[in-house]
């Protein structure tokens, strides 16, 4: 999705207890908390959404209930409820930047649906930033919120009052969840004491692996030990995207890796179409929650992230946040492999700098390196590689010869052990 679409759609709208453990922030230093929302009162409104007959119809329900401390507000949403939200307008103060985050407490409805946070900018809608948290306990949790794993949308700055974004531009607090969550189904939670956390116990343990690249994935591969492997991406990677449907090149990379090795290798595919990598991010704990400790996580995305404005020195900073993340949210456990923005015959030169990007972090994070964008400037035009059927007739999404040579080169890239 372009970001015009994306800011289309953002204008649209606007007209119209315990953390899961590995996943979250540590629990706050012993600094007491500054109160920035009590939810005593109900303050937030519900967007509107249209329903099956095509009418504008609220989002959900607002209700005052008994709370932590207090009353608290109970957001209920309507199944479907794409882009919807509980809106709130506030006035960040400095206070915001000597923070190291915001915490609140969350009763869910026990379902293994998510919760959504959007916090977003006064003036630039598209300064946006996402947050997932769970709301599978019942029982009044805690959740604890660095700055640095509330992430943006589109082509925005990292949150930090040290050169990054300012929390203190902050000017809007919205619970909901915008398109490329991908699931929308009826969920409801009570949200109690939104509050700063002016120190919070970091993980900041060096995640790098001492042997570099995919080595650890090999070595298991070697001994036929389980290898899982995770593939976060966008179209290009989704099982559901019409292009994907009769053959898929991480599909053909576990049919060849258990071949060549003769272990087992599970495949988790979160993979969404029309997605940037940093919405892949903000939604990691899903897919987390049922996978603490993949071997192997590979990250091919890049199209949409320049659709949506981002550039090579931003791609880096997202792929630098990305490797950071995968290593910290499974404790080290995951080689990382990134992927390096696949050519399409109208862009066969376009992506340039998102390409070097890959390779530049790569280099500096010492994950693995899968070259699919050299591997597809083998062929000397777009039009030869069009007709050899590296692209399906729309010139952007994989044909059957582009899927294998993305798992022919992810292979040797595994392979290598670099």
């Amino acid at each position: 999705m372009s970001r015009s679409r994306l800011l289309a759609a953002v204008a649209g709208f606007l007209a119209a207890g315990q953390v899961v453990a590995g996943l979250f922030a540590a629990a706050p230093a012993a600094e007491a908390p500054t109160v920035v929302l009590d939810m005593d009162t109900v303050r937030h409104r519900p967007g509107e959404m249209k329903d099956k007959d095509g009418q504008a119809v609220p989002v959900g329900t607002i209700e005052a209930v008994e709370g932590k401390v207090g009353k608290a507000c109970r957001f209920t949403f309507r199944e479907g409820a794409q882009g919807g939200f509980m809106t709130l307008w506030v006035n960040a103060t400095p206070d915001w930047d000597q923070a190291e985050g915001l915490s609140f407490w969350v009763k869910g409805d026990g379902s293994s649906s998510w919760g959504g946070l959007e916090l977003i900018d006064g003036d630039d809608y598209a300064l946006r930033y996402g947050y997932c948290f769970p709301i599978d306990s019942t029982e009044w949790t805690k959740v604890v919120m660095p700055w640095r794993d509330l992430i943006p949308e589109l082509a925005g700055p990292v949150v930090g009052p040290k050169g990054g974004y300012a929390p203190s531009k902050f000017r809007n607090i919205w619970f909901g969840k915008w398109f490329y969550w991908r699931e929308y189904p009826a969920h409801a939670y009570a949200i109690d004491q939104v509050a700063l956390e002016k120190g919070i116990d970091l993980d900041r343990a060096d995640y790098t692996p001492e042997r570099p690249g995919a080595a650890r994935t090999l070595a298991r591969l070697k001994a036929k030990q389980p290898v899982t492997i995770v593939t976060m991406g966008d179209s290009l990677s989704d099982k559901r995207h019409w292009a994907n449907r009769q053959v898929l090149w991480s599909e053909l990379l576990v049919k060849r890796l258990k071949e060549t090795y003769g272990g087992e290798v599970t495949l988790v595919n979160p993979a969404m179409g029309g997605t940037t990598l940093t919405q892949n991010l903000i939604v990691m704990p899903r897919w987390l929650k049922d996978t603490p400790r993949p071997d192997l996580v590979t990250v091919w995305l890049g199209f949409n992230d320049w659709d949506s404005g981002v550039r090579g020195e931003r791609f880096k900073e997202y792929l630098r946040l990305a490797v950071d993340r995968i290593r910290r949210m499974t404790k080290g456990a995951a080689d990382v492999l990134l992927v390096t923005t696949c050519p399409a015959h109208d862009r066969w030169d376009t992506g340039k700098d998102l390409e070097e990007a890959a390779r530049a972090v790569a280099a500096e994070k010492k994950t693995a390196l899968a070259d699919v964008a050299a591997a597809f400037h083998q062929v000397a035009t777009p039009a030869e590689a069009l007709q050899q059927g590296y692209w399906v007739d729309d010139k952007v999404h994989l044909g059957k010869k582009g899927h294998e040579v993305a798992a022919d080169v992810v292979m040797k890239a595994i392979a290598s052990g670099q």
